[in-house]
């Protein structure tokens, strides 16, 4: 049975025994652990000046010295399986990698025992870190373990049992079991400080130990469970995905190296990560690429101007049209093409990508894909939106509507201009689209190209230019009207869609318009007797609501000249509005 299992075991005891009580003092060992290796990872891979990682040193250290100022001294016993503190594992493999496990790293460079105590500086746990991921930098150390660096440092405030330490212990087997034992904290050196003075009493008395051990070479016993163990944590390595493996290895190089030139080679080798993570749809970790190159400069604030320089074409290619052909081929061609982590990447482009990113949407076969396009142009394009709008012209009715939206998202005014050009676009949707987006860019004001399309041949063109024109939030002389309802077709138009006519006339020419509807109203003839009634009874319905001194004359005028039922409509009419005129 390994120790963690029988760790976990009396665990389960003491719990079955009612020990239901929280310990604050365990409570605050976990939180600190993990506050370690946080801090002691972020510190490593990014070093010491780095704004991310003295957030997370700043956070464990401020811990720790609430912990220490509490308690006194933070002590744990080491074993293969984690850290023991209490008789409880507060930090085991399980919690990672083993290589990037520090209780893994201090068993096997022979600490039995570590121990922080009230007043440690700093600095001197800054120190530990390095010791501890052996980043001192000094001459002569590259091969020393943590044991030799600590010592070399002789930190009061942090102190260490080792196993050639406790090999002077007689009670070797049961200190080395605290989960069997249960030592308190600071066993393994005060049963170190006894061991010393009885061998030196013994020494004094004349008498000589005999070494429990005939060589100096350390070492510990591995069983077939731990070797099984090893086995699978090496496959599980031998499967790990190479790409995400080679980033790590580059992430690593560029926090640590200092040579100008080998970090010349390093960005070049991330174009050609990135090259080959776009090609293949890898978004989500060419947008971690980007962002670890983006920070750059804070990892390494000791870059030069030309490691700065290659950083920006770095960000400058991902618009080339190397680039943007790859992530188009691959949209359009993949089956069922990944897309998680594609709109950062889109948007790490920056503004100078517009051109390309217009190419690509015009481009893209899949609405869904050419969405995300669209969403990142709102961006990247809304401070120079003509690098959009010039494109409205393109033949291709599914680019343009697409453009049509971006510019309808904007509201800028200034594009109405650009939009009134597309008013006769070929295809009646495009026309449909345009006369909406030009509603919401310029909400009132002049008429006049509007009424023009009041002529399209598609019905839904009709009522979509209609719609605007109804609000009364815009004017139109009568002249632009008149060539509409005085063509001798206008009375084949739908009753409903001339009815529309003229109360968008009534809505934008006012009074303008009471001279033509008064001829209606009084015109006899044999000819067209019945489509000449329904305009007139129409025009009474406008002039009705239009309400104003012309209109009401205009309805009076008509209960003398008009045909029997137009008299009656337009007495019906005057009785309605109370013949109380308005001003027009």
């Amino acid at each position: 049975m390994s120790d963690l299992k029988q760790a976990q075991e009396m665990m389960a005891a003491a719990v079955a025994a009612g020990k239901q009580q929280v310990d604050p003092e365990l409570t605050s060992v976990t939180q600190l652990l993990r506050s370690l290796d946080r801090a002691s990872k972020n510190v490593r891979t990014f070093g010491q000046k780095n704004a991310v990682a003295q957030k997370f040193f700043g956070q464990f250290y401020t811990e720790l010295t609430t912990h220490l100022t509490t308690y006194g001294v933070l002590a744990f016993i080491v074993q293969r399986d984690g850290l023991f503190f209490k008789d409880e594992l507060v930090y085991g493999s399980q919690t990672g990698d083993a290589t990037e496990n520090f209780a893994f790293k201090f068993y096997s460079d022979g600490i039995r025992e570590i121990a922080f105590h009230q007043g440690i500086e700093e600095e001197d746990v800054l120190f530990f870190f390095d010791a501890l991921w052996d980043t001192v930098g000094e001459a002569g150390t590259e091969d020393d373990d943590i044991v030799t660096r600590l010592w070399a440092r002789n930190l009061s405030t942090l102190t260490i049992v080792t196993a050639d330490e406790v090999m002077k212990i007689s009670e070797l087997d049961d200190v080395l079991t605290p989960q069997a034992k249960a030592p308190e904290e600071g066993s393994l050196r005060d049963a170190l400080a006894e061991a010393n003075a009885k061998d030196a009493k013994d020494k004094s008395e004349g008498q000589q130990r005999r070494p429990r051990l005939t060589s100096g070479v350390m070492g510990y016993e591995v069983s077939e469970q731990e070797m099984a163990e090893l086995a699978k944590e090496i496959e599980t390595e031998s499967r790990r995905d190479s790409m995400l493996y080679i980033l790590d290895i580059l992430t690593a190089v560029l926090s640590s190296e200092r040579s100008p030139e080998l970090l010349n080679r390093l960005f070049d080798i991330f174009q050609g990560v990135l090259k080959s993570l776009i090609q293949g749809g890898h978004w989500s970790t060419a947008e971690h690429v980007l962002g670890l190159l983006s920070d750059a400069e804070a990892i390494r604030p000791d870059l030069l101007d030309g490691h700065k320089a290659k950083l920006r074409a770095l960000f400058d290619q991902l618009a080339s049209p190397e680039f943007i052909t790859s992530i188009q081929q691959y949209l359009n061609t993949a089956d069922q093409p990944r897309t998680d982590g594609l709109p950062n990447v889109l948007l790490m482009m920056g503004s100078s990508a517009v051109p390309a990113l217009c190419t690509l949407l015009g481009n893209l076969e899949q609405p869904a894909h050419q969405t995300l396009v669209v969403n990142a142009l709102v961006e990247l394009a809304k401070d120079a939106p003509e690098a959009v709008a010039r494109h409205l012209s393109d033949r291709r009715p599914a680019f343009v509507r697409n453009l049509l939206s971006l510019i309808t998202r904007w509201n800028n005014p200034k594009l109405a201009e650009n939009v009134e050009k597309i008013l006769r676009y070929p295809d009646p949707l495009i026309r449909r689209e345009a006369i909406r987006t030009l509603a919401i860019l310029r909400p009132s004001g002049t008429a006049v190209k509007l009424i023009p399309l009041i002529n399209d041949p598609d019905e839904g063109v009709r009522l979509a230019t209609l719609k605007p024109l109804l609000t009364g939030n815009y004017t139109a002389p009568f002249s632009s009207w008149e060539p509409i309802v005085t063509a001798e077709t206008f009375g084949d138009r739908p009753p409903a869609e001339r009815r529309h006519i003229f109360h968008a006339m009534r809505a934008t020419a006012g009074d303008e318009a009471v001279p033509y509807w008064t001829t209606l109203l009084t015109e006899w003839g044999w000819t067209n007797r019945k489509k000449r009634e329904e305009l007139a009874l129409i025009a009474v319905d406008a002039l009705a609501k239009l309400s104003t001194a012309a209109a009401q004359a205009a309805l009076d005028t008509g209960t003398k000249k008009g045909t029997t039922a137009v008299k009656q409509a337009c007495a019906t009419a005057l009785a309605g509005v109370g013949k109380h005129p308005r001003t027009a």
